[in-house]
């Protein structure tokens, strides 16, 4: 069995959260497409009805596809319940996000729902944030290297990302510094510290006090929650 098996299995168990009649935040990445592919299962075959609020043009994009109902935080500026994936998750369920690039319409979702539930593999679980991901912090392009360059000197080592020979774009129109976090950095201190740099939009450290349930699917197609 892959880590394939255990996304699957999390978002299945996930898509059990969401009643008739909810608004739903919908989050991003390979774990998040599993969720709508389990919630159009459920809305095909249970006549399940809810509407949903995309974190990426990505997620909008599959969601259309899959047959299910959009809205926007416009017309439902308070949901339900936000469901989205995460890169990586420590002990005190403290999130690296934005893999993917959509940090900041996730962080912005997820405020705006009553419950927040995360769900991932546990290939995701680790006794560290930045043992396998670096911390992505969103930028405006002007200025962006000396945005850098105060970032670095908090003690983070960031390094712009790129798609092919061009610097990824968010689908909000600004850079990424995808930030090597020390063993010995306090992530949750310097995620402070890091959203008061001028030019810096948001980061990717989504703090464990947010999350109301974490669900976590294994190889084995076997799945754990737990709530706060």
């Amino acid at each position: 069995m892959s880590t394939e098996a255990g996304k699957q299995a999390a978002a299945r168990e996930a898509a059990l959260r969401v009643e008739a009649g909810m608004r739903v935040g919908l989050g991003s990445g390979t774990t998040a497409s599993e969720l709508l592919r389990a919630l159009a299962v459920r809305w095909r075959e249970e006549g399940l009805r809810f509407v949903g609020v995309a974190t990426s043009e990505r997620t909008s994009s599959l969601a259309r596809e899959l047959g299910l109902e959009l809205t926007d935080l416009e017309a439902q500026p308070e949901l339900d319940v936000a469901i989205d994936g995460a890169d990586e998750v420590d002990p005190a369920r403290n999130l690296v996000k934005g893999g993917g690039g959509a940090l900041l319409r996730e962080k912005i979702v997820a405020l705006a729902a009553r419950r927040r539930i995360i769900v991932v593999d546990d290939s995701k679980l680790v006794s560290r944030l930045g043992e396998h991901f670096r911390l992505p912090v969103e930028v405006v392009p002007f200025g962006w290297r000396v945005t850098a360059e105060r970032i670095r000197a908090l003690g983070l080592v960031p390094q712009l990302r790129q798609a092919g020979q061009a610097p990824f774009v968010t689908d909000s129109g600004h850079w990424i510094l995808d930030c090597v976090i020390q063993p010995a950095t306090d992530v949750v201190e310097v995620s402070r510290a890091v959203k008061g740099v001028v030019g810096v939009v948001e980061h990717g450290l989504f703090p464990g006090s947010w999350v109301d349930e974490l669900i976590v699917g294994s190889p084995d197609g076997s799945v754990r929650a737990r709530t706060r």
